[in-house]
């Protein structure tokens, strides 16, 4: 059981640590407590990302973490944040070496932005930061792909920004991908399913979600969210001041404005109403404040430059020393009104200095508009913030789009804190994961089911005791059922799934009398673009033979269950099975899947023949190398075609069991494919088992067939509705009711 309990450790998305142990005399002291946590946990994950709010000192702990844990690291930043970590690592005695090229590299801390990084050698550093690592989502795919291509052999590595990733699945990736945690791919499949509302969370994969995202980054509002206090944190008010001119704006063409229609409009709309915003914005200008005013055309940038008083325009055609010298000085409040674009200042730079921003226009981008407001809204302003957004009323829709999407990313920012808070503690503590498992068991005269984890209760199952095991066991697909790593369907890839279904199969051999039957009920697996990366099927029924082979158990037959190819199409949206493919390119169409019954044989000699209670009739039909769907079969082909009556519909009812997270709903073994079985391979008062035993479905079978049963299940709800299903059966005594020959083609 050691080995198993390994593996199960081993099965669990948790991210384990890779970088240095620390204590707290290695922080800097200047650090807040929180800080010093936050830098000693980043230090013992070794790649990780810290989602910090604006204003919580990421640039004290990265430059913190950069000091402890390299000899040569690269912290890669925006232009015009560049300088301004170099003044802040100089309050902790850091010093922070600017750098465009490799040459100009020295031991220690170095800064670069991200247009220079392909002019460096990943191969030289020991550590690379990213700062304001939001960025990823923006920069051009090009330049991110080589980002995380260049330093993926890194040792240590470590993301930094304020935006709540989380909240958006491709920031989220490209952080996961770059931190070598794991790529979009494996973290859709994982993690996420696809259906009419685009990507979601799994419902079950919600806990094991929020406790991987944990063991990587730590999302952090303020300082009280990991349990610290709050003092000096807390911000001033926030006022947001919407102006909306009125606009004789009409576009080229037209009689009358008829609304925006998409991004052109809206670039003409801004440029055709800039001179009735000029006069209001000049008019917010009080004298004794200095003033963010952003603009995003250069039309407004220059009109701006020409009417406002105490001006510098930081625009992107400047060199960038200039740049960085004029943020700085308006930062030392050399001049009263900076003018630039989000794209050049809106990322990571400290302007408590100014509690006055005007917007002239916006974009429909929220992150712009959050990151903007951000330079002055945050820890360490203590000033009540006034933002003012200048807008014709034809811009009014941009606005109330933005706000929107404020109110979304709130709401899931609260959320994401909600979830992780208990798992980011348990990580800054280092604490054990405790997982909730429980188990039980309910006894009868002639069954047995146990709660719980199968290879952990069928240790409990005499040596030699059982005479068939008839299952379906869960197929490798995560989160659909449960969220524990107990779960056999769990498991990221087939080497996982074959290692923990091997554990199981072990266990059937022991339990199994020599010379006696496991019957396992499978079908093979559709391979998924974003899942698996191409299109096609993986050979699950192969894998499962040779995985019993491997175990000792003799392989004696595969038995193909027909399916019907059109509801299968429609309930699948198969891309091999549609008329519509068949119109575009046949190459693609392939026959809807079958399921199987894989017949193991235990090696030795039975000690009690399976005999009687079949007539000859009944074994030419059952030897039918395929058993057939009654439903369209039948009345097709005439009853020379055999094995009819296993209808997709023939399970108990599923209702009960079903639970509001669960992805898929739970597909009970057909009653009809349980009682071949049976009928076949074992003899009236013989024990069956189920180590998968859902609802109890060959449990129900079994007990009507006048045998015992014995079953395991590892999930509640379904083991409480096998519970039932089995009390009912029992009571009803009718244990010979399917003793009968079985009719081929019931009218």
């Amino acid at each position: 059981m050691i080995e198993y309990q390994e593996f199960l450790q081993s099965k669990r998305l948790i991210i384990k640590p890779v970088g240095i142990t620390s204590d707290g005399a290695e922080v800097n002291s200047m650090l807040f407590p929180f800080q010093r946590d936050l830098v000693k946990w980043a230090l013992r994950k070794g790649r990780c990302a810290l989602f910090c709010d604006t204003g919580l000192g990421k640039t004290f702990m990265q430059l913190e973490w950069a000091r402890i844990i390299s000899k040569r690291c690269l912290v890669v930043a925006p232009l015009s944040v560049a300088r301004q970590s170099i003044r802040e690592g100089s309050k902790l005695g850091i010093e922070v070496n600017y750098c465009r090229s490799q040459e100009q590299v020295k031991d220690g801390a170095n800064i670069t932005n991200y247009e220079m990084i392909e002019h460096f050698d990943p191969d030289k550093f020991d550590a690379i930061v990213l700062d304001e690592s939001s960025i990823l989502k923006s920069i051009d795919g090009k330049t991110k792909d080589k980002l995380i291509k260049m330093y993926n052999e890194t040792p240590y590595r470590l993301c930094c920004t304020a935006t709540p990733a989380p909240n958006d699945i491709a920031e989220m990736a490209n952080h996961s991908e770059f931190l070598g945690i794991m790529n979009r791919t494996d973290m859709l499949a994982s993690f996420f399913v696809h259906d009419d509302e685009g990507w979601r969370l799994k419902g079950h994969a919600e806990e094991p979600f929020y406790r991987w995202m944990a063991s990587w980054s730590m999302s952090v509002r303020k300082p009280s969210d990991l349990g610290y206090d709050d003092t000096g944190y807390v911000l001033p008010p926030l006022t947001i001041n919407p102006i909306f001119i009125k606009s004789g704006y009409v576009p080229d063409g037209q009689l009358f404005f008829t609304g925006m229609k998409g991004i052109t409009d809206r670039a003409k709309i801004r440029k055709g109403t800039l001179q009735d915003k000029l006069d209001t914005v000049l008019s917010l200008i009080q004298n004794g404040d200095q003033y963010l005013v952003w603009c995003g055309l250069n039309d407004e940038a220059n009109a701006l430059k020409k009417i406002l008083p105490d001006n510098r325009n930081v625009e992107g055609a400047d060199e960038p020393e200039q740049k960085a010298k004029d943020i700085e000085d308006f930062q030392d409040g050399a001049y009263k009104v900076l003018i630039t674009k989000p794209k050049i200042a809106g990322h990571g730079l400290n302007m408590q200095n100014c509690h006055k921003q005007i917007f002239v226009g916006m974009s429909d981008s929220y992150e712009a508009y959050y990151q903007c407001v951000r330079r002055s809204y945050r820890f360490g302003q203590t000033e009540p913030v006034d933002v003012y957004i200048v807008l014709s009323d034809h811009e009014r829709e941009i606005l109330d789009n933005v706000k929107n999407k404020e109110r979304e990313a709130l709401e899931m920012g609260e959320k994401l804190i909600q979830h992780v808070r208990d798992y980011e503690l348990e990580e800054l503590q280092a604490k054990k994961h405790d997982f909730v498992y429980g188990t039980a068991q309910t006894e009868a005269e002639n069954f047995k089911i146990m709660l719980g984890d199968s290879v952990e209760r069928m240790a409990e199952v005499p040596d030699e005791s059982i005479h068939l095991s008839v299952f379906s066991p869960p197929f490798q697909s995560l989160y659909v059922y449960s969220p524990t790593e107990r779960d056999l369907g769990n498991s990221k890839n087939v080497m996982e799934f074959n290692k923990h279904f091997s554990f199981i199969i072990d266990h059937l051999f022991r339990v199994t009398i020599p010379g006696r039957i496991c019957a396992v009920h499978v079908a093979d697996v559709p391979a998924m673009l974003v899942r698996d990366g191409y299109i096609g099927m993986k050979d699950l029924s192969g894998d499962v033979i040779k995985l019993f082979q491997a175990r000792g158990w003799v392989f004696d037959s595969r038995i193909p269950i027909d399916k019907n190819q059109q509801a299968q199409s429609i309930r699948t949206h198969s891309k091999g099975l549609t008329m519509s493919q068949m119109k575009k390119d046949r190459s693609w169409l392939r026959p809807a899947i079958p399921d199987y019954i894989l017949k193991f044989r235990k090696p030795g000699d039975n000690p009690v023949p399976v005999a009687g209670d079949m007539t000859g009739d009944e074994w030419i039909d059952l030897a039918n190398p395929t058993w057939p769907n009654f439903d369209d079969r039948c009345a097709e082909w005439g009853a020379w075609s055999t094995w009819y009556g296993i209808k997709e519909s023939d399970t108990l009812n599923v209702r009960a069991a079903r639970e509001n997270k669960d992805e898929r709903h739970i597909c009970p073994l057909q009653l009809g494919t349980i009682e071949r079985c049976i009928k076949l391979w074992s003899n009236k008062g013989e024990t069956i088992f189920d180590p998968f035993a859902g609802i109890g479905s060959t449990g129900y079978r079994a007990l009507q067939m006048g045998r015992k049963f014995i079953g395991c299940e590892l999930k509640p709800n379904y083991y409480n509705v096998a519970v039932n299903n089995l009390k009912t059966i029992t009571a009803k005594k009718e244990d010979d009711l399917f003793s009968r020959p079985i009719d081929l083609c019931p009218s």
